[in-house]
């Protein structure tokens, strides 16, 4: 298994280096990420190239048993190439250029830096294509943070009408597709097509949509530049890129198509509060999202290691804290650890950034929890290698439905990634392990699927669930779904559209919930509250669950189910309130024989088990202040401490137990 860091050496003396390589060495480190941000450093000057620094650090590594995965150092452009072609800068909605200063700052479909992109990425590719110290190629950093996947330049201007050619064929589907006859929007040809900058009051929902997913596809094109590259050259070695959790700006099924595995970036403390259920839920829903992208385990590739900040800093990581959030990312797919940063830097947007260790460079608390884990991996790593989690529900997410929620919330503050995590806490807090994966992937493997906020379904998307539900599986979806169609627009047949016939309902009438107003709904002899919206539903097919109570919906139906072919779908026509949800799907998961893991816990313990064969390994993590219990059912073993355990359990706060089954 992979343990490692992300490491600087262009920030430090060259006679730090050899100190840092033993300290990792001593800490159990194995692989390091290098020089992502540092072009300036290695092309001082076009055409200049200077990898002699980056030679000998490799080399120091090297001797110290650490191997490198080296970055591609696009996402920060030097100042001489922004002063030779400011045309890369990137452009903003109200078409201000955005200039340089901080990082992130080109446009993906500028064909100048596409050619300097091929510049230094064949470079680096030609000069390590034999090391074989340098065992993976990281790509750029951070696809689209800081609000970068749009960009409104005169470029994009160009490439997003081929984009629209390709999709659309002639300007009479587009404005078909688009609805132009609306406000006089008609197109005549494609020269008079725009792109949405800001304009006086909101732009047609179809084509801002179709703009979101140009947008993304033009960073999976400018990706794949550089992997085309690298393939050619280096074909041995592994290609990854550092995607953000929960990010939506880029559609992650597409960006991960092309690489052979996916990384991310895990920054718990960012999220942290009092409320157990939005710390470690949420962190646990954005790895199971990233494990989701190409349904194999992944690699953390910034993995906390102390406070973070640029202009303001976090809190300080807490004893075995970090540990934690460690186990965490093994237990949901991680199958390589590599902490962000080795030291804090002492200059820079960062400097409040910390690391392993601090700006003196003395290695403290941090770095001997570091180093505790790292020899736990060694000893526990070739057990749990090749381990991976199954789950048997999974939940789909969907880039477009997303976007489209995005574009129209219905409501002020609505978030559709809201509503998943509201169905996604359920199955958590009972460790039942997700998937979370395309509406376009295989269904078939999985007992239950949820795709709250699915608005927007197309052929392939409608048959695929159809199919699933048809030969015996479980389905469950929410309000608004199937009501437009993937163009943005809305059905001009009854509401479901193409789901109506799978659901066996139909829609009378609709409505958002305002803030101050509360409606009670009924499930059997369970009591809750509906909020953001409501469905009053007509039974065709489908059975009534639970009912609204209140003003003139009341005793219309709010939840039904519907037999069809060998399966069941359900419907929920509004937010319920948790108890409803609880209820419901304790009586979906049952009728299912949804499994649970083998331990039992109190709240605030997650349980997650991996598999591999005929071994199972249970990770344990306590996320509780206080000292939590778990029964152990069976005999198993802590490979952690070789220790064997059966009946209640205590582990303090922060603990971490890995039992075996065997």
């Amino acid at each position: 298994m992979f343990y490692g860091v992300d490491y600087y050496p262009e920030h430090w003396p060259e006679d730090r280096w050899e100190i840092d390589a033993h300290l990792m060495e001593e800490a159990g480190i194995n692989v390091v990420r290098l020089a992502e941000f540092a072009w300036a450093k290695l092309e001082p000057d076009e055409g200049l190239y200077d990898f002699s620094w980056l030679d000998k650090a490799i080399s120091i590594l090297s001797r110290h048993g650490i191997k490198v995965v080296l970055g591609t150092p696009t996402a920060a452009p030097p100042k001489w190439l922004i002063d030779k072609h400011p045309e890369i800068l990137p452009v903003d909605e109200d078409g201000h250029v955005k200039g340089f200063g901080s990082r992130r700052h080109y446009c993906y479909n500028n064909p100048v830096y596409r050619q300097y992109t091929k510049k230094i990425v064949t470079a680096m590719a030609e000069h390590y294509e034999s090391n074989p110290d340098v065992i993976c190629w990281h790509i750029d950093n951070e696809f689209g943070c800081h609000d970068t996947t749009v960009c409104y330049c005169d470029n994009c201007m160009k490439e997003f009408k081929e984009w629209l050619k390709e999709r659309y064929g002639t300007i009479d589907k587009l404005n078909e597709s688009w609805g132009t006859v609306f406000w006089s929007q008609t197109y005549k040809d494609w020269d008079s097509v725009i792109i949405p900058r800001r304009a006086v009051t909101s732009h047609n929902p179809s084509l801002l949509l179709d703009y979101k997913r140009f947008s993304s596809d033009s960073v999976v094109k400018y990706q794949k530049v550089q992997i085309d590259i690298l393939r050619e050259i280096t074909p041995d070695k592994k290609i990854t890129h550092n995607f953000m959790g929960l990010f939506n700006q880029i559609d992650y099924y597409k960006l991960a198509k092309d690489l052979d595995f996916i990384s991310w970036d895990n920054y718990p403390i960012n999220h942290f509060s009092d409320s157990i259920d939005q710390i470690s839920s949420s962190i646990a829903l954005s790895h199971d999202v990233m494990r989701g992208v190409k349904k194999k385990n992944f690699w953390v590739m910034e993995q906390q290691s102390g406070p973070t900040g640029w202009e303001e800093m976090g809190r300080q990581l807490k004893p075995s804290e970090m540990r934690l959030w460690v186990y965490q990312s093994i237990a949901h797919g991680a199958d390589a650890i590599v902490y962000f940063r080795w030291r804090a830097c002492t200059f820079g947007t960062e400097e409040y950034w910390h690391g392993i260790l601090d700006h003196d460079g003395i290695p403290r608390r941090r770095y001997n929890e570091v180093k505790q884990v790292g020899h736990e991996l060694r000893k526990i790593g070739a057990m749990i290698e090749g381990s991976e989690v199954k789950a048997e529900v999974a939940i789909i997410r969907s880039f477009d439905n997303e976007w489209a929620f995005e574009i129209q919330p219905h409501k002020r503050g609505f978030r559709y990634m809201e509503q998943i995590k509201k169905y996604y806490k359920y199955f958590y807090s009972r460790n039942i392990p997700v998937d979370i994966i395309s509406p376009e992937d295989d269904l078939s493997g999985y007992k239950l699927v949820l795709a709250p906020g699915l608005i927007m379904v197309n052929e392939k998307i409608t048959d695929n669930i159809k199919n699933y539900v048809r030969d015996g599986g479980t389905f469950l979806t929410t309000w608004r779904a199937g009501a437009k169609r993937w163009d943005n627009r809305m059905n001009d047949q009854s509401l479901l559209g193409p789901l109506k016939e799978l659901l066996g309902i139909d829609i009378e009438e609709y409505s958002v919930i305002p803030d101050d107003e509360s409606i009670d709904v009924v499930f059997g002899d369970n009591k809750g509250t509906a909020n953001t919206w409501y469905d009053v539903i007509s039974p065709v097919t489908a059975k009534v669950l639970g009912e609204y109570k209140a003003d003139y919906i009341s005793g219309k139906a709010v939840i039904t189910v519907n037999k069809y072919g060998r399966g069941n779908a359900y419907y929920v026509g509004t937010i319920p309130s948790d108890n409803i949800i609880k209820v419901l799907l304790d009586k979906v998961t049952g009728e299912c024989g949804i499994s649970v893991a083998g331990l039992k816990s109190n709240e605030g313990i997650e349980v997650l088990r991996r598999i591999k064969g005929a071994d199972e390994f249970y990770f344990v993590l306590n996320f509780n202040r206080k000292p939590s219990t778990i029964i152990v059912n069976k005999q198993m073993v802590d490979i952690l401490t070789g220790e064997y355990l059966n009946g209640e359990i205590t582990l303090e706060p922060f603990e971490v137990r890995v039992l075996s089954n065997r």
